[in-house]
């Protein structure tokens, strides 16, 4: 019996109904080009295969590898990379077919993992994925709410986010401490703002929240003047939390414009 890691932030799936819903969610089809982000114990894994009859699985814990290629065999081909998934070139699999993501993602490296998906959303189908609850509220926030910050704008201008519903504790073992909850997210054709540069775009977006208590006259004073938050029509008074998307793309444009 493997045992759970706390530097892996490993706890493993067992609800069968979480499970079933998951599915549900997800819909996976065979042909499909499914990619599953730390299958662990196989909890989603083999009933993905069941389905799909072909699955990419991206693992960093080797000890789980063995159980997880002997197990599949059963319900069909499993292919096992070993890789943290914050280094792997996620872009290599989708080299000719869009691809889906889904998994249970260990609550330590789920903000910076969506961060690290950003230079892939070109290539990525869908995304279904277990998250602390507290980043799915996150992620999909709106202006003026108090979980709204730099995930929300980052992943809300590329992607169309839905939380999905809530999976309690008592869902795994080892039992975390904090609610989960599961989340869609669908990479949008167009942009619905053109921010103009993606890295100005960022820039504004990371030092307006990283100063949020602020207004963002003050905040941005290293990057945008008061006038030109002006001229975008945005009160300086303002704090980060009450601009919205469209808001932070105009600051962007104008901004490269003015040669930022």
């Amino acid at each position: 019996m493997h045992r759970a890691r706390k530097r892996f932030g490993q706890h493993f799936l067992h609800d069968q109904n979480v499970i079933e819903r998951i599915l549900r969610s997800v819909n996976p089809q065979p042909g499909e080009n499914l990619i599953e982000v730390g299958p662990g114990q196989g909890a989603l894994t083999y009933p993905l295969l069941k389905i799909c009859r072909e699955l990419i699985a991206i693992e960093l814990d080797r000890d789980l590898i063995p159980v997880l290629n002997r197990e599949a065999a059963a319900y069909g081909k499993l292919e096992v990379i070993n890789a943290d998934i914050l280094e792997f070139d996620l872009a290599s699999l989708g080299a000719h077919k869009k691809f889906r993501l889904v998994g249970n993602l260990p609550y330590n490296i789920s903000t910076p993992l969506m961060f690290h998906m950003l230079e892939s959303m070109t290539q990525i189908e869908d995304m279904h994925f277990m998250v602390q609850k507290e980043v799915a509220l996150r992620i999909v926030a709106d202006p003026g709410n108090t979980n709204y910050g730099r995930l929300s704008v980052m992943l809300q201008c590329r992607c169309e986010c839905q939380y999905l519903f809530d999976v309690a504790p008592g869902s795994f073992t080892p039992p975390p401490r904090v609610d989960s909850a599961v989340i869609r997210m669908i990479p949008l054709d167009r942009p619905e703002h053109d921010f103009g540069d993606e890295a100005i775009f960022a820039a504004i977006v990371q030092t307006a929240f990283g100063q949020r208590r602020k207004t963002i006259s003050n905040s941005l004073k290293t990057l945008v003047s008061r006038e030109l938050i002006e001229a975008c029509d945005i009160d300086p008074g303002l704090r980060a939390e009450n601009l919205s998307i469209g808001d932070f793309a105009r600051l962007s444009r104008t901004s490269a414009l003015a040669g930022l």
